[in-house]
């Protein structure tokens, strides 16, 4: 029986990790839980799952928390303190880190300081700080399981294979719901639009940041960690279909593809159970058949210039990676709220980046300091720029 905590356990990934244990009783039981502020979908979770240890955002989310789930109810924590503390449960073999953007690198480090092995959805962890956190991976002999469809894909691809055998990665990319828009339209994008993503079901943000190439930015600097990659090791290509998750290109020019249906369970039961596999029958099989064409192209990086800043803050390296993520998760809240444009994301974007001095970061702390200043520059161009906002 592998015992799992689950740092943000009401969002997409967590939904589906814990419809994963629920299929299979006998091989997980989940301990503890962190959230925001879904209390309600918490309630429901607990009352399921009976973890020893939850926790959400605020201690008033705490207080509401326990009175729906009286009179059997599990220690109740908050804030970041709390996500620490879940991540650090004793009991915990595994830890699902899920929560969204910065918001789960504390407890990421810790779970893994603790000696507790990370099924790994939290892409910004990495973002921010990967030197970081893989010289602690490496100190504390744990293993990093990449969750996010593409880098679960790259994983299960080099199995068994030489580092030294690798001649680079190629992650695949939907190109999202303006893959084919003219540039003249984009100053016209509303949010509505944004979020209408043409395969994955997923959260505001990250489906914001598959509109922009933002998110296919991230996972470049994620593969450079989790794999141990150069820049010019890391390619990208649209794939529209979203059959192959990724390949790896091999010294001899064999290409190795991994290819499933869009779903999520896929990637995360692979995580749960690794290095078994899970008969996951509820799924629909893929069908070549229904496949009649795979088309593969290259991004456009003049209509989606968010891509190419990935690669820019990968290669500055230092505390950029912080300032890339940090501006990035304030411009798309600007967009998600009215406030800004979605071509002022990338646009902006840039000019914080533009402005950023990177340096080399010793502690989390400074990775911290980083982060901060990018967000304050962020909202200072937000705030101060002119803006025509669509509804």
């Amino acid at each position: 029986m592998k015992s799992i905590a689950i740092l943000g356990s009401t969002g997409s990934v967590g939904v589906t990790t814990l419809d994963i244990v629920s299929r299979f009783p006998e091989r997980f039981r989940v301990v503890a839980m962190a959230a925001g502020y879904n209390v309600e979908l918490m309630a429901e979770q607990v009352r399921r799952f009976n973890p020893e240890l939850v926790s959400v955002a605020t201690p008033e989310l705490a207080r509401e928390l326990a009175a729906r789930v009286r009179p059997r109810r599990p220690a109740i924590l908050s804030g970041n303190e709390g996500a620490v503390a879940v991540a650090t449960h004793p009991q915990a073999h595994l830890v699902m880190s899920a929560l969204v953007g910065a918001l789960g690198l504390r407890p990421t480090l810790a779970a893994i300081r603790g000696g507790k092995d990370i099924a790994f959805a939290n892409k910004e962890v990495l973002v921010i700080a990967g030197e970081l956190m893989t010289r602690a991976v490496r100190q504390s002999g744990v293993r990093l399981l990449p969750v996010d469809s593409e880098h679960n894909a790259v994983f299960q691809c080099l199995q068994g294979r030489p580092h030294g055998t690798v001649k680079r990665v190629i992650l695949t990319a939907s190109g999202g719901p303006f893959r084919e828009w003219p540039a003249d339209r984009f100053g016209w994008i509303t949010v509505q639009d944004a979020l209408k993503h043409p395969t994955w079901r997923m959260g505001n943000k990250i489906t914001i940041d598959s509109a922009t190439l933002m998110n296919k930015g991230l996972e470049v600097i994620e593969a450079r960690w989790l794999f141990d990659l150069d820049p010019e090791q890391i390619s990208v290509v649209i794939h529209p279909q979203s059959v192959v998750h990724s390949m790896v290109e091999m010294v001899d020019g064999s290409v190795i593809a991994e290819m499933a249906i869009a779903d999520m369970a896929i990637p995360i039961a692979f995580a749960l159970a690794y290095p078994e596999r899970l008969e996951l029958a509820h799924l629909k099989p893929l069908s070549l058949i229904d496949h009649t064409s795979l088309a593969f192209e290259e991004p456009d990086l003049a209509r989606f210039p968010c891509l190419r800043l990935g690669y820019e803050a990968l290669r500055a390296g230092g505390t950029m990676g912080a300032c890339l993520n940090a501006a990035n998760e304030e411009l798309v809240a600007g967009f998600l709220a009215g406030q800004t444009r979605f071509i002022d994301i990338a646009r902006h974007l840039e000019t914080v980046m533009q402005r950023h001095r990177s340096y080399e970061a010793r502690t989390l702390e400074d990775l911290l300091e980083a982060d901060h200043w990018a967000r304050l520059a962020a909202r200072e161009l937000i705030t101060s720029s002119p803006r025509r906002i669509w509804a």
